[in-house]
């Protein structure tokens, strides 16, 4: 079976360049460097037709960085995104089409001087998927899938609320029939009971529209609850991958351990919880070796100096540690 999505040793690097000041400084002498942010840092995986694919990891790992690149809004450093076995690049416009992303924040991600009726189809009339003439049938036929009424047409999204704008973008999402959808923090920014009828509506509208997704959050409650497959990143890095019931029940990289026991759980009694000590290094000076060594208590020689591997543990599971190799 072919994936649907294939990712290939991707990397993402933002560079700083150096400015007058900083160039004429070290025309005198001193030595003012370029600054450059490994965000993402060779990461493969592939996803079939139907999956659901949970990417957790704590603020600054590289996840929304991830999700543009898959989604064609940014360009790699190095590697490679193929859909369907069509390697992403801006003139595989039908192709691209495919492939769209939900935002985390439905109030700046829609165009606030424009009425719904004009956000759902600019861009299904753009690439000739409608006919001008059919642009108010479409837009009420985005709105009902999403679970919105024709009222909302002539109205701007200010005048939404939280929950209804982010319906909205979902339908704009929609609008090109894509067949993989990207949501990063799709539904952070949403009050609680709000989260829960936007997550319900994730779950119908894949049984409905057979659509992938790639759902990009730290929640991993969430994630636990929508995903058959959850990846989990570290400073850029793949750490561990795995079946949503081997993710929570049996998972093996330290860091996916103490990411699990840090959810809050009902369950009778008390329990001992040991947060991860330290803060995420800096992306521009990420540590040697494995990238989780200087907070990790399993730590020695070897993972100071030696990059691990992401190794087959079980049936689908791939774990980076070294503690899976040393005897």
């Amino acid at each position: 079976m072919e994936p649907l999505l294939k990712v290939s040793n991707v990397s993402r690097d933002f560079v700083k360049s150096l400015d007058l000041v900083a160039k004429f400084l070290n025309r005198l002498g001193q030595d003012h460097r370029e600054e450059i942010v490994h965000a993402v840092d060779d990461v493969s995986f592939e996803v079939f037709q139907g999956e659901v694919i949970g990417i957790v990891g704590e603020s600054g790992c590289g996840k929304s960085t991830l999700g543009k690149m898959i989604a064609g809004i940014l360009p790699p450093t190095e590697g490679s995104v193929h859909f369907k076995s069509v390697k992403q690049s801006e003139d595989d416009r039908p192709e691209a089409l495919k492939t769209q992303m939900i935002f985390q924040d439905p109030f700046s991600s829609l165009n606030p001087r424009k009425k719904v009726i004009e956000i759902l189809t600019e861009a299904p009339i753009h690439h000739g998927l409608i006919k001008a003439s059919e642009k108010r049938a479409f837009a009420l036929e985005m709105l009902n899938r999403v679970g919105l009424d024709s009222e909302a047409l002539g109205r701007y999204p200010h005048q939404f609320s939280g929950g209804q704008r982010q319906r909205i973008g979902i339908a704009r999402a929609l609008a090109v029939s894509p067949e993989l959808l990207v949501c990063d923090e799709s539904i952070a920014a949403l009050d609680v009971s709000i989260q829960a009828q936007v997550l319900n509506l994730f779950v119908q509208l894949k049984q409905d529209y057979d659509l992938t997704y790639l759902f990009i959050s730290h929640d991993i409650g969430v994630i636990e609850h929508i995903s058959d497959r959850v990846i989990v990143m570290y400073l850029g890095r793949v750490v561990e991958t795995a079946p949503i019931e081997t993710f929570v029940e049996k998972p093996n990289h330290p860091y996916t351990k103490a990411l699990l026991e840090g959810v809050p759980r009902l369950e009778i009694g008390q329990r001992d919880y040991e947060p991860v000590s330290g803060e995420i290094p800096s992306p521009l000076d990420p540590p040697s070796g494995c990238h989780f060594h200087p907070r990790c208590k399993f730590s020695n020689e070897t993972c100071r100096t030696v990059r691990p591997d992401l190794i087959e543990i079980s049936p689908g599971h791939y774990s980076a540690c070294h503690l899976n190799t040393s005897e």
